[in-house]
């Protein structure tokens, strides 16, 4: 046995490889001009589906440190509400 898995052994036939150059390939060519309208078109489709949930969560985190700082002041003691 050879060298990590030549076997030494005849030539393969009739297996043909095709490779494509790297600077051929321009794999991110016009992603960024693409994505300048596609991207608003989803983000804009899609945006009642984060934007709604994002504004309720920061509601009710406005309102919890609120709560918490009349909970813990002097005022909120002296309401009495609070034991």
């Amino acid at each position: 046995m050879g060298w990590w898995g030549a076997m030494g052994g005849p030539k393969q036939k009739g297996i043909t490889t095709y490779v494509v150059s790297p600077f051929r390939q321009a794999s991110m060519r016009g992603a960024f001009a693409h994505w300048a309208i596609n991207g608003y078109k989803r983000v804009a489709q899609q945006s009642l589906y984060f934007a709604v949930p994002l504004g309720l969560g920061y509601a009710i985190l406005k309102w919890a440190i609120a709560d918490n700082h009349l909970r813990n002041s002097k005022a909120g003691h002296i309401q009495g509400k609070f034991a």
